[in-house]
């Protein structure tokens, strides 16, 4: 089904319990600064320290009882990786991570210690992606894109559903965006609760995927980052509003 409120609402109910259910908190000193009334919301209280863990968890709940058995797989260095690592950890399904072969060791064993099956491969991560997508035709296993799959845009919209529960009066959302799937759970979730709200994306210069795939240019050169969260050669292809 295409992403919708109701979406978002059902990936609330089964994240329950599991995810935390984050404050949003008044930024106190930037406010001030900007002169604006702004506030945060603190996803890095979840369990991995990152919002990531929502769409991985949704996602998770979704497979079909073979599914579940067989496993899932995904290429992610990071909060993704965790994210479904831990989760799938909790609920015995099994787990499978391509990192690129020059991934940090704090990365992967972050990762390992959630008893996923972790492979090395690849130079980069567009390669890393390609391993995964092989994996899973030759394994039968169901893969869990990052940002790019409809039920992780619903577990991440539950972002934008417990702020606008939490803080009605919020106006103006300010996104960051790696591949989109989080600015489109929330702008999703907001725009029902809230029509005339703002939403705006934000990229690095470095990685801005989103903005060139909507002007027709080709993907960013990147470099080097410690945030490898926002290293996205390609915005995600999936459409929200259908199939």
């Amino acid at each position: 089904m295409p992403l919708s409120f109701d979406a978002i609402s059902a990936a609330a109910e089964r994240l329950r319990g599991a995810v935390l259910h984050t404050p949003t908190v008044d930024a106190l000193a930037l406010s001030a600064k900007l002169g604006l009334k702004i506030a945060l919301k603190l996803e890095t209280l979840q369990r991995t320290g990152s919002f990531k863990e929502r769409g991985a968890l949704n996602r998770l709940h979704l497979l079909t009882e073979a599914e579940r058995a067989v496993g899932v797989i995904a290429a992610s260095a990071g909060n993704h990786a965790q994210g479904l690592a831990y989760h799938g950890q909790r609920l015995g399904i099994p787990v499978t991570i391509c990192m690129p072969a020059h991934t940090p060791f704090v990365k992967v064993a972050k990762t390992a210690r959630y008893g996923a099956n972790i492979v090395l491969i690849g130079a980069d991560f567009s390669e890393s992606e390609a391993a995964a997508h092989r994996l899973a035709k030759e394994r039968g296993l169901t893969l869990v894109h990052p940002y790019d799959d409809l039920g992780v845009m619903a577990g991440q919209g539950t972002i934008g559903l417990e702020m606008l529960t939490d803080r009605p009066d919020l106006d103006t959302f300010v996104v960051p965006i790696g591949g989109g799937g989080l600015l489109a759970g929330i702008a999703c979730a907001a725009k029902h609760l809230n029509p005339n709200c703002r939403l705006i994306g934000v990229q690095v210069e470095g990685f801005d995927a989103m903005r060139r795939a909507l002007a027709h240019e080709p993907p960013p050169l990147g470099g080097m980052t410690l945030a490898e969260g926002i290293a996205v050669k390609n915005a995600g292809a999936t459409d929200p509003r259908r199939d």
